[in-house]
């Protein structure tokens, strides 16, 4: 009896049928979970199956997934009784081959489970779920003898009351932490029912329509709905307006649809008309599906006409892309990449063929959708995650049953979407490192999973940047990838001037008003007067990155990461960057309870506040993941900017990354040592993109912009770089460190984490574990160490680094390491409790 109350009510059926074994069929099914392999399925006699389709199946004792099918066959599996199909959802594929190729290769790359790359690629709507529904037994008696707990008997009535709930809506209702275990409890007493049911998270886009409760050509009935209102003159005029719309009349066959919308206003009614019209019988209002983008359409005028550089370099491109599947563009900042990237889309639209342009960011579609539109109309599609999930899979959808030419503009996500006739991918800032996913796995690079996918559907590949990242630089130089230069800006605008401020000798002579030199302040003030803008660049967003007391030196830290707490002053609270754990700023010290909290160092929304103070009644926008967590904001702060209602942008990498305001003369780049004494080997690579990248906001139009950077190390040579605009000096530079301490390009990085909530076994752990793959690796093995955070989420972390060579089969390394990790779980089996994960590549 127990046991029926635990299963799950979904009608599913998994007894034999009468017919013979040998004329079974079964399917492999990929699940949307972190397990190696497929599982086995038994294919109902009266269901088709297709490869690529998704199916609803049982899994466990009570859960049901959305898998898709990755082949059939008819040979039964042994030792085990195989569940059947729930059903089928789909009458088409929902992936298409070359997409389950691509899903294999990113598994194996990536060192990670074909089912995570699966949740990943797939659209939310698109996977069906099952939830959890606790249920009250009418029939339970409570036993005399077994009296139910205080804990028990509040669960159990709330449940009561409201007759059917998630187990998360009784945690928040009784404010319980671990509602589980009594749950469990209350289910093996046999007072409550556990129940599954599916949901399916996609809801299409509707409107309402209208139309006759009559067939067409039946006059009768027509001429009887005239009788009905001819004394009620707007229920006339409605029904005179719906002829007319739906042709009804006129047209042979089936009269067209009517929406509600036009009707009302063809009609010049109220909707109140409408439904006295639909109480005598006369209209029936109906939802239909509509697609939440427009139809493709051709293009609306041709790209910009190409300066003599740029038609150099465009023709150079295709040159590159007779012999080489990927090319290099290396264009300075404003040297016109986007112009290029029209040219070449038309090109590729012309063909018949679909494009897809990446960028590392958000906040990049915006502008571009805008310029591209222009060219390209409604073949011009856009996908990321500020996009409901509605609308991604509408997207999704169209891709999957069109193959006319169109251009996608997205985020790395968009490596996923079903491509059918993929002629052309363009990264645009292809160094950027927000092209690399960090979690959940698969901890994939955007940049170098498009070149594959781009191989795979023939496709070619063009990697655009003004500070391209020393890998694909080196592999240019080598000879693997085409190389394209534009060196020279457009319209021939000189690159901006850097002017180097020493913070440690300014401070000294104090001409330092907070984070601003004098000389900042009036370089800005000067453009400002003359209507130009500026942007101040400050790569930590928040208030200030921690506060302390001045009385004892106590530091508010985070309760389960090893980080100090970030202050926000808007709402005046203290919070986590890494679990977004928040508590309120205290007026006493919790220590010693003394009023001596006082903020340290500036974040965005500190220098947001303090250039207010600077230049009072001037207009400031900021631009950081606080202030464009939707997808409208985005547009109005990029908006306010270009339209001069603000003049002052304030911002963190975001404003690096390709923004094109013609109005900046002034750049200022307030702090570079964070970004150049981060102890990581990519971070002097990093700070010279960033500050590159940012210098490039200046002077883009109308006269020479100029970029100020403070720093405490004026020596230091990214900072001499950066002021001579020298990416090659810089490459050479970095190239030979590189070199010298064998990193990328030279060897390929494999981080290793291993995470438990104890510090100790994870430390003991880690040790046996990193000493069992130098048994097989040698000297490629470091570590373990804890990483610069220790601590996250509760969850104690340790490091270890695998260093490979370039020509290791990735395929073959994954096998070693599967089999190591197997037989550390018969060693030691704590390992079980390890979350372990593999960063391919780190960035």
């Amino acid at each position: 009896m127990r046991k029926s109350l635990f299963l799950t009510k979904f009608a599913v059926t998994f007894t034999h049928t009468a017919f013979d074994i040998q004329h079974m069929k079964f399917a492999e099914v990929l699940l949307p979970l972190s397990i190696p392999g497929t599982y086995t399925y038994q294919i109902p006699q009266d269901m088709t199956v297709g490869v690529g389709s998704r199916v609803l199946v049982p899994f466990g004792r009570k859960k049901i997934y959305t898998g898709i099918v990755e082949s059939t066959h008819d040979l039964a599996p042994q030792g085990y009784q195989v569940k059947e199909l729930i059903t089928v959802l789909d009458t088409s594929p929902i992936v298409r081959h070359p997409q389950l190729k691509f899903w294999e290769w990113m598994a194996s790359y990536y060192l990670c489970s074909m089912g995570e790359v699966y949740k990943a690629a797939i659209p939310s709507g698109l996977k069906v779920e099952s939830e959890t529904f606790i249920s009250p037994n009418p029939d339970f008696e409570e036993d005399p003898d077994l009296r139910l707990s205080d804990r028990e008997r509040v669960v159990l009535d709330f449940t009561a009351q409201r007759g059917r709930v998630q187990i998360a809506d009784i945690a928040a209702a009784t404010g319980f932490k671990t509602v589980e275990g009594t749950v469990h409890k209350l289910l093996d007493r046999g007072a409550i029912h556990v129940s599954e049911r599916v949901i399916d998270n996609y809801r299409p886009k509707t409107e309402s329509c209208v139309r006759l409760t009559i067939k067409p050509g039946d006059e009768q009935a027509l001429h009887g709905f005239f009788d009905m209102v001819k004394r009620a003159r707007k229920q006339e005029q409605l029904l005179l307006a719906y002829l007319d719309l739906a042709r009804w009349l006129n047209l042979p066959g089936e009269p067209l649809e009517v929406t509600k919308e036009a009707l009302l206003k063809r009609a010049d009614v109220s909707q109140a008309v409408l439904s006295a019209a639909q109480q005598r019988g006369i209209f029936e209002v109906y939802k239909r599906p509509v697609n939440r983008f427009v139809s493709l359409g051709d293009q609306h005028q041709d790209p910009p006409t190409l300066s003599q550089a740029q038609q150099q370099a465009y023709h150079e491109i295709h040159q590159s892309f007779k012999t080489q599947a990927v090319t290099l563009l290396h264009g300075v900042t404003s040297s016109g990449k986007t112009s290029i990237y029209m040219h070449l889309i038309a090109d590729t639209l012309r063909l018949g063929m679909q494009v897809l342009y990446l960028v590392p960011e958000i906040a990049l579609t915006t502008q571009l959708t805008r310029r591209l539109k222009v060219v390209f109309g409604d073949r011009l599609l856009i996908y990321h995650s500020k996009f409901s999930d509605n609308e991604r899979v509408d997207i999704w959808r169209r891709l999957l049953h069109s193959d006319e030419p169109c251009v996608v503009i997205g985020v790395r996500s968009s490596i996923f979407l079903p491509f059918s006739k993929l002629g052309l991918i363009i990264v645009d800032e292809e160094h950027d490192s927000s092209y690399k996913q960090q979690d959940p796995a698969p901890r994939y690079n955007g940049r170098n999973a498009a070149m594959v996918l781009a191989k795979m559907h023939g496709a070619k590949t063009l990697l655009g940047s003004a500070t391209p990242a020393i890998e694909v630089y080196h592999r240019a130089l080598d000879g693997q990838y085409g190389l394209v230069k534009l060196l020279t800006r457009y319209a021939d605008m000189q690159l901006p001037t850097v002017k180097v401020i020493d913070t440690k000798q300014a401070r000294k002579r104090h001409e330092m008003k907070g984070m601003f030199s004098q000389e900042l302040i009036a370089l800005c003030r000067q453009a400002l007067q003359q209507g130009e803008q500026v942007i101040l660049f400050q790569n930590r967003r928040g208030y200030a990155p921690m506060v302390r007391c001045k009385e004892c030196g106590w530091v508010p830290r985070c309760d389960n990461c090893d980080v100090s707490l970030t202050y926000h002053k808007f709402t005046r609270s203290l919070t986590c960057h890494y679990c977004g754990h928040t508590i309120t700023l205290p007026t006493l010290c919790p220590a010693c309870q003394m009023p001596g909290i006082e903020i340290v160092g500036y974040g965005t929304e500190r220098i947001e506040d303090e250039i207010d103070n600077v230049f009072p009644g001037e207009k400031i926008s900021r631009m950081d993941l606080d202030t464009t967590r939707s997808k409208a904001s985005y547009d109005r702060i990029i908006d306010e900017f270009s339209a001069h209602k603000t003049n002052i942008l304030v911002g963190t990498q975001m404003v690096t990354k390709g923004l094109d305001f013609d109005a900046v003369s002034i750049v200022g780049i307030l702090n570079a040592d964070t970004m150049i004494s981060f102890p990581d080997f990519r971070s002097h690579e990093r700070a010279f993109d960033m500050m590159e990248q940012v210098a490039g906001r200046a002077g883009r139009a109308h006269k020479q912009g100029q970029v100020i950077v403070q720093t405490s190390n004026p020596q230091h040579p990214v900072i001499d770089f950066v002021q001579r605009h020298d990416y090659e000096a810089f490459f050479n530079h970095e190239l030979d460190e590189r070199r010298r301490f064998g990193y990328p390009p030279f060897v390929r990085i494999i981080n290793i984490y291993l995470r438990h909530r104890d510090d100790a076994i994870v430390n003991e752990l880690a040790v046996r574990y990193s000493t069992l793959l130098r048994q097989t690796f040698g000297n490629r093995v470091l570590g373990p160490e804890s990483p610069m955070v220790a601590r996250v989420q509760q969850m104690y972390i340790r490091q270890i680094v695998l260093k490979m060579e370039l020509q290791a089969s990735m395929t073959k390394v994954k096998q070693i390491l599967r089999a190591l990790y197997e037989q550390m779980l018969t060693i030691d089996g704590r390992m079980k409790a390890v979350r372990l994960h593999y960063d391919v590549d780190p960035v």
